[in-house]
């Protein structure tokens, strides 16, 4: 089987920029790589096994080559160019929010479902970064004793804004230090040592658009669209690192005990549970890691077979990157980026 021409379109942003470092340390069989961004990118050289490759503008005319494409450049981009680069034979493994809950685009997390990837008709949703976290530790106990109700909050760290955002928490943080008053550019309010429960818009039912993507999207890749979802999601001044505390209802009785059994052995998850020796999962431990990190397990109190716990994972690597490279390895393993067009 032939190595596959690779696209990582957006490749100068936060996101893109991962995806490359990705598909090289992971040593994704790729014949070419191509890079796309906006024509402000053009010109610039990114380096991929040790060789420049030059940034291109992104244009329709360069996609004929193109065998699987990864996308990091917003919902906008990924309406005009995926259902192109789709048509012309590729597949399209995309970051945004474009298409994730069309009914004919699969939304995977490969430790969770990749068999809905056999179904794919060119273009493959990457999750929400908080919702790829969340199910990569609830789906295996899911398996094992069915889920009736997930209340979450999340911490999630500025750069899942993109990188102003992260330039603006480090100058307000100096601001603040120096005695100066921090104006916000990026985020409705200061975000150096503030928190602030509005990611996203507001919607008609006074939740964020984040946290009704949770909802909808932790149903779809689940394939259990009975379960009960409440969440709330929390920009918080951190760099890397989404956090997440939640209370989990099931369908039976369950003990801790029987949860770290589950997650021991569950792809992608590393368990961090030692709370009398404050071993825990952070943001800050957990940032340039591969693994959603699972920890402060316990019976919860307030639901009937409930548990609740604390989760933490890299939101640009497993949350975003990793996420769509390791969909790109199922797709190249299975002969599956062939089948479009």
């Amino acid at each position: 089987m032939r190595h596959p021409n690779v696209a990582v379109v957006g490749a100068t942003g936060l996101v893109g920029q991962e995806m490359v470092r990705v598909l090289e340390q992971r040593s994704f069989p790729v014949n070419a790589l191509h890079l796309f961004a906006s024509d402000r990118s053009a010109g610039k050289r990114v380096y991929f096994n040790r060789e420049p490759v030059e940034v291109r503008e992104l244009k329709s005319s360069a996609f004929d080559s193109i065998d699987l494409a990864l996308f990091s450049a917003g919902a906008d981009i990924s309406r005009q160019y995926s259902p192109l680069l789709a048509k012309a034979g590729a597949v399209v493994v995309d970051n945004s929010a474009a298409f994730r809950m069309e009914p004919w685009v699969p939304l995977v997390v490969p430790e969770v479902n990749p068999g809905d990837l056999d179904h794919h008709k060119g273009i493959i949703a990457n999750p929400n970064c908080s919702t790829i976290q969340m199910v990569v530790a609830l789906a295996p106990l899911h398996k094992t004793n069915p889920i009736r109700k997930i209340i979450v909050s999340t911490y999630q760290a500025v750069s899942g804004t993109g990188s102003a955002a992260m330039e603006e928490l480090n100058t307000q943080a100096r601001q603040v230090l120096d005695g100066r008053q921090a104006f916000p550019h990026i985020y409705p309010h200061q975000i150096a040592f503030n928190v602030l429960p509005e990611i996203d818009v507001f919607l008609y039912n006074g939740y964020t658009r984040e946290e009704w993507k949770m909802v909808e999207e932790t149903r779809k890749i689940l394939h259990a669209h009975e379960i009960a979802i409440s969440a709330t999601c929390v920009r918080v001044p951190v760099f890397v690192g989404h956090s997440e505390a939640m209370s989990v209802e099931f369908s039976h009785p369950i003990t801790p005990e029987e949860a770290w059994e589950v997650l021991r052995h569950a792809p992608g998850v590393r368990l961090q549970d030692e709370p009398e020796i404050s071993l825990y999962p952070t943001a800050w431990t957990a940032a340039g890691g591969n693994d959603v990190v699972v920890g402060r397990i316990r019976q919860d109190t307030a639901l009937p077979n409930g548990l609740s716990m604390w989760v933490v994972a890299d939101n640009l690597r497993k949350g975003a990157a990793l996420n769509a490279v390791q969909i790109g390895e199922i797709l190249v393993e299975r002969g599956l980026y062939e089948r479009a067009g």
